[in-house]
């Protein structure tokens, strides 16, 4: 082969040399989208010196073979420059289809092929000659149809990776645009150069600008690569970092508008009204958060806890407020990051909740054992020296006979209280369960009364019920006979001679039945009424009857247990009325 080298053909081969060092240099110490740049350097590399040397050339056939070696770097390189685009903007997904990849490569492949064949089917170019009317001999080509086509496909992938630069350079922070300035300036150069060549405007004769143009191109990008690290983790893989972080982050500008944000923020945002955040104010998304909105407008750095109602559920978040000043020439940003605590809050509550439970249960075991060492323990002393002095002969019959009602109510009194004490115990065993089932309320109800009828009659007191028959209910019989034992043993404990006590059941609209056991006794006191469910409130009744203070703790928790309520309202010297609830539907009430 013989050349004739000019200055338009050296520039071009030693710009294709550099090229391809600059190509191996770089593909060696990067990855994925480095490596395509570089993969792409090295396409037009091919090109530049094909051309160069074709513009050295004066015989035709030599024309036509560099002709086909330049087509190796023309055909890839709108390939390539898209793939690359692709990984810039994060798009890599796409060409990690194989049909995707296939229909964007089947056009350079068969292009290929037109022209190392054209000889045979003058599909690509129609004909081609040499031109020795310029300062050198140059190929004067006759366009055919194919040319046209791999035109089209050209502009099309030179017009789609432009866009996913513009689109990215639209969406980025102005905080990396300097770095996206520069890629949309490359991309545009070949766009330019290539219209004009296309159009007929060539100042230089023949010379096809394009591969100048490339050249030019690459070269503002690897200036881009070393003077505004181009290619490092900001702005590419930044995006796949954030968005891989579970905490909300928040770019703001000066003026407080959103510049930048990850997925993770959106859950913290309700009534989202648009999908893009860019250029939205802060005081749009959380209108609520006065701490917030308060150390933004002050300019206050910190760090402090928030609480967000999002969808009827409340989110606790730990936020962190930075402030910077870019080269200290720039506006101001700020920068925020949200920490969801909201699990560790909801188990800080939780464990606070336990440990007031165990300190109430602590306070019930003090008074259960405070009951066993002197309430139940007295009664059963007595009885036990009564009996002692009877057997020695210290007391007479007649003085054990006068003693014996003291006796009896003592008895009476031990017997209730070591009922309710089994009862409570029981129902704070771990694992113990409740049997629910439906039984007849009005039978539980009457059998209650003719238990209590004998000390009902000793104070000459009246109990009348109106319960209709077949009146059904849910729930663990037993303990629902302990409720209404202890109300109605309370009621008669509190109401004087010819005293009336009334109980009715009614059923009401969510699916429960509600019983009243009505007294017009002598009530309870408004400070005695606050806490008469915590346990503590032992009161004698009207014949000075004791109470062991545990009957309506027990019942509390026996009608919590299951699903029901119990209730209370009283006035001194007028009477009290116990209410509670029971569910009489096996659905609405699972055990």
């Amino acid at each position: 082969m013989e050349f004739e080298f000019n200055v338009y053909a050296v520039f071009l081969i030693v710009c294709g040399c550099l090229s391809i060092v600059l190509a191996n240099i770089i593909y060696r110490r990067g990855e994925n989208i480095v490596r395509w740049f570089s993969i792409m350097m090295l396409a037009n590399a091919i090109w530049s010196i094909g051309y160069g040397l074709e513009l050295s050339s004066s015989t035709l056939s030599q024309i036509k073979f560099l002709i086909s070696i330049e087509y190796i770097g023309i055909t890839t390189l709108p390939l390539l420059w898209f793939i690359f685009c692709l990984y810039f903007c994060g798009k890599e997904a796409w060409i990690k289809k194989k049909r995707n990849i296939l229909s964007i490569a089947i056009v350079p492949v068969i292009t290929m092929l037109m022209v190392w064949t054209n000889s045979y089917h003058h599909l690509y170019y129609k004909s081609i000659a040499v031109n020795y009317a310029g300062p050198f001999p140059m190929a004067d080509l006759t366009r055919a149809p194919w040319y046209f086509v791999f035109t089209l496909y050209f502009y099309i992938l030179l017009a789609c990776g432009t866009f996913l630069i513009v689109q990215k350079f639209r969406s980025s922070d102005r905080i990396y645009r300097n770095q996206n300035y520069i890629v949309i300036i490359a991309a545009f150069l070949p766009w330019i150069s290539n219209i004009v060549y296309m159009v007929g405007i060539r100042p230089f004769g023949f010379i096809d600008l394009t591969p100048f143009a490339f050249m030019f191109a690459i070269f503002l990008i690897f200036v881009g690569v070393y003077r505004f690290k181009l290619f490092d983790i900001i702005p590419i893989a930044r995006e796949k970092v954030l968005e891989l972080m579970h905490d909300g982050f928040i770019v703001l500008d000066h003026k407080n508008r959103i510049i930048d944000y990850n997925k993770s923020l959106l859950r913290y945002i309700e009534n989202l009204k648009t999908s893009n955040l860019v250029g939205v104010n802060i005081k749009e998304i959380f209108p609520k958060e006065t701490l917030l909105l308060k150390h933004i407008e002050n300019h206050e750095p910190g760090n402090f806890d928030l609480s967000l109602e999002i969808r009827q559920e409340i989110i606790y978040l730990n936020v962190d407020l930075i402030f910077l000043n870019e080269n200290k020439i720039s506006d101001n940003f700020s920068i925020i990051k949200l920490q969801d605590l909201t699990h560790i809050k909801r188990e800080s509550i939780l464990n606070e909740k336990q440990a007031t439970e165990l300190k109430k249960l602590n306070q019930q075991k003090d008074r259960i054992f405070s009951i066993i060492s002197h309430d139940l323990r007295g009664p059963l002393v007595n009885l036990s020296e009564v009996l002692k002095m009877t057997n020695d002969g210290s007391i007479s019959a007649e003085e054990f006979k006068s003693l014996i009602p003291t006796l009896g109510k003592d008895i009476i009194y031990t017997t209730d209280l070591l009922e309710n004490l089994l009862h409570w115990s029981r129902s704070q065993l771990k694992g113990y369960g409740i049997k629910k089932e439906s039984f007849n309320l009005r039978n539980l109800i009457i059998n209650e009364i003719n238990y209590h009828l004998p000390s009902a009659s000793a104070k000459k007191i009246n109990i009348i019920h109106d319960v209709f028959p077949g009146e059904m209910v849910y729930a663990d019989m037993l303990m629902v006979q302990i409720v209404i034992r202890n109300i109605l043993n309370n009621a008669i404990k509190f109401c004087v001679e010819h005293c009336e006590i009334v109980i009715t059941a009614s059923y009401q609209k969510d699916h429960k039945m509600l019983v009243r056991i009505k007294d017009n006794g002598i009530g309870i006191s408004k400070n005695k009424l606050k806490q008469i469910f915590a346990g503590d409130n032992s009161t004698r009744g009207t014949a000075n009857e004791r109470g062991t203070g545990l009957g309506l703790m027990v019942c509390k928790e026996f009608m919590e247990r299951n699903n029901g309520t119990i209730a209370v309202e009283s006035k001194e010297g007028i009477g009290s009325t116990f209410s509670i609830t029971i569910p009489t539907d096996e659905n609405m009430h699972p055990s």
